[in-house]
């Protein structure tokens, strides 16, 4: 099974940028790729998507801030965060839509999040 690992979450001050990256095990491909943010006690959103033409697409409430890229030769994917604001603190989980290259199927995988804080 494709699995997924995440890293860069941390904490920081309000203002300040961060760096996520997200690299896939071996795949026989990568389709759609995104992120997702959950805070405790709200629903899971999308932050940002990137399908598989780097078409890119974000949540209002993080446009102009973030920036989601991907390199698939690396089976990896970035968001890069900057003018973090404390409502962006949650964790975050990618996504990646990969062909398993045992089952060769195409499965929605998650990573295991990681903790972003933005303190004011």
């Amino acid at each position: 099974q494709v699995q997924l690992v995440e890293s860069g979450g941390g904490l920081v001050h309000s203002g300040e940028s961060l760096r996520l990256s997200c690299t896939a095990s071996a795949t026989l491909g990568i389709a759609a790729m995104g992120w997702y943010r959950r805070v405790p006690g709200k629903q899971r959103e999308l932050v940002a998507f990137i399908s598989s033409d780097s078409t890119t697409d974000y949540a209002d409430s993080v446009k102009g801030r973030f920036t989601i890229s991907r390199d698939d030769a690396k089976r990896t994917m970035w968001l890069d965060m900057n003018g973090l604001k404390p409502e962006d603190t949650a964790v975050y989980y990618c996504y990646v839509r990969a062909k398993d290259s045992i089952t060769r199927t195409w499965d929605d995988v998650w990573g295991q999040g990681t903790q972003v804080t933005v303190s004011s």
